[in-house]
């Protein structure tokens, strides 16, 4: 029996609905309830012996463990964390029948702790904003109220009284949330393309940025709570899309409690064994959480090509837009018939729907990164977008400027699907990282000519072993002529080196690759050396690049500008 994992929980979460704090803990076969409930009882007797007698304890059971989490207050919520984990302690020593130490004087500590953290202001502040119907939100060691050109904020140590802030300078603006396994960054950023086509200033945020109208506020992997307050509190935004990713989530919970619109692109399996969520039915759950975001008259955007999604929206009691490829299944053709709304795939034109009213707003061929329509998951992408932009009130010539104008090269859309021309050997680097987002990385670029095909590939070491062999199967079942299985020194995640690699060419070797065929890579800038040595004209070189693709793509943005071509002097350094 082991403690996995303690956190803060600043908002709505898979647990419960509000915040607190939480921790799994992996529990022994068929012990599982019974411990758990010990675990519960624990916690109940020292939230009433600290003064917390309101708040309340949740359990989450999955499979080989379960989740509990306790309710508190905003300004206690690293008490709340001591509390988990008290309760732990004294539950396990139960079960062993080890002694257990006395309650008060660990109620005293906690106590005292309690009220260190204390912070009067914030919470008056966060009572005010909800009373007059404003998002508050707390992180950074900054509190602040209302959103974008509505956003007033201050440091957590020069807090104002709820009378000295001017509320009527306070307000929200539109916010978009955008969640799912693959896709999220590029429907973010088309649906800010089609923002700024009206003039708008989108706050977005991104695995890859924070930025604020054409101007990048901050690089890095931005999809998380602390991207999402950076966005919208910016003053210059009077509009928002916003990355959400499952490990905020999972993490923190809710960062925005109300917004306008919610997109969930797709459910696949990727990242299970994290935070309790062990299986596709979990992970559906957990990317089901920014639903609870969408305010009355809001709506909820979801991909009807994915049972997943499917199944788990009709659950959902509000309205729902859908997406889909295919408007003529039995599922989207009785929606439209009942007056639903969806944006549609329909023969050659990305469509918003609204009953039977078709309005197009695209040609697929003007939409440059749908690749003619053989990319179909941007197709779905934009279809996202259109959708959402529908919700936030942009407009129809907006949407298709903003597509058309959409070129998805390095600049705009790093890392994902960004073709490089280097003297007649095309390259794709692409940020696909699990076996859906690779499948469809794969059928779009099937019909693409190329003389011979060469993948750079490999995974972080947070994957189960069944996933990343997955992945191998569906590389090879492309056939290229060339694959380069690389390290990823930066996510081992608890793996040693070189196990991943072992693990990929080990399921190549048992798929029948010739051993020709597979080499290896100490790096990902050492598989794009290799790759470019191995090219030559007429050549696809598909690169799977992660952690070093910032660094990658601005050596081949380089190249190209200087006119490399194959076989010239490579000069990458490691």
């Amino acid at each position: 029996m082991e403690l996995s994992d303690i956190r803060r929980l600043t908002g709505a979460n898979l647990i419960m609905n509000r915040p607190g704090a939480a921790g799994e803990a992996d529990l022994p076969p068929g012990d599982e309830g019974y411990i758990a409930a010990l675990w519960r009882r624990q916690a109940r007797r020292m939230l009433d012996a600290v003064g917390w007698s309101q708040s309340i304890t949740a359990i989450r059971p999955f499979q080989g463990g379960a989740s509990l989490a306790v309710s508190a207050p905003i300004d206690g919520l690293y008490a709340a964390t001591e509390i988990v984990e008290w309760a732990w302690e004294e539950a396990r020593a139960l079960w062993d029948g080890a002694a257990v130490s006395e309650l008060e004087p660990a109620a005293v500590a906690i106590r005292a702790n309690i009220a260190e953290e204390r912070n009067p202001a914030l919470v008056a502040i966060e009572a005010a904003a909800r009373a007059r119907g404003v998002v508050f939100l707390h992180g950074e060691d900054r509190a602040s109220v209302g959103l974008g050109t509505g956003c007033q904020a201050w440091p957590d140590d020069a807090l104002p009284t709820v009378d000295d802030i001017d509320w009527d300078r306070v307000h929200d603006i539109p916010v978009g949330l955008v969640t799912g396994t693959n896709g999220k960054s590029t429907t973010v950023r088309l649906t800010a393309a089609i923002g700024a086509a009206t003039g708008r200033i989108v706050g977005l945020c991104s695995s890859d940025w924070v930025r604020v109208g054409g101007e990048i506020v901050d690089e890095g992997d931005y999809s998380g709570p602390g991207g999402a307050r950076r966005a919208v509190r910016d003053s210059r935004a009077d509009l928002a899309v916003l990355e959400v990713a499952r490990g905020g989530l999972l993490r923190r919970g809710l960062t925005i409690p109300r917004v306008r619109a919610c997109l969930i692109t797709n459910v696949a399996v990727d990242h299970l064994g994290e935070y309790g969520v062990m299986d596709l039915a979990g992970l559906t759950e957990a990317k089901f959480l920014p639903a609870r975001s969408v305010e009355p008259g809001g709506r909820l955007i979801l991909n009807a090509d994915d049972p997943q999604l499917v199944r788990h929206g009709m659950a959902f009691d509000g309205e729902i837009t859908w997406v889909s490829l295919s408007p003529d299944s039995e599922f989207m053709a009785a929606w439209l018939a009942s007056g639903g709304e969806a944006a549609v795939l329909a023969e050659d034109q990305l469509v918003l729907a609204r009953g039977q009213e078709r309005i197009p707003v695209l040609e697929v061929a003007d939409f440059p990164i749908g690749l003619n329509g053989a990319a179909r998951f941007n197709l779905s992408n934009a279809l996202g977008a259109i959708a959402l932009a529908d919700v936030l009130g942009l407009p129809v010539a907006a949407m298709a400027e903003g597509l058309a104008k959409f070129s998805g090269g390095p600049e705009d859309n790093p890392g994902r699907g960004n073709f490089i021309d280097l003297g007649g050997v095309t390259v794709l680097v692409d940020f696909a990282h699990n076996p859906h987002g690779v499948a469809a990385l794969i059928d779009g670029i099937r019909h693409l000519p190329a003389r011979r095909r060469l993948f750079l590939l490999g995974q972080a070491g947070d994957r189960r072993d069944e996933d990343i062999r997955d992945l191998a199967r569906i590389v090879w079942d492309a056939r290229p002529d060339r694959i380069l299985v690389k390290e990823m020194a930066k996510a081992l995640r608890g793996r040693e080196a070189g196990e991943v690699p072992e693990l990929i060419a080990q399921e190549l070797d048992s798929l029948g690759a010739p051993r020709d065929v597979v080499g290896s890579a100490d790096s990902e800038l050492d598989g794009l050396r290799q790759a470019l040595e191995w090219a030559e004209e007429g050549d696809l070189l598909v690169l799977l690049l992660h952690t070093d693709r910032k660094e990658a793509l601005g050596k081949l943005v380089e190249l190209r500008d200087r006119g490399w071509q194959a076989g010239m002097p490579i000069d990458i350094d490691d």
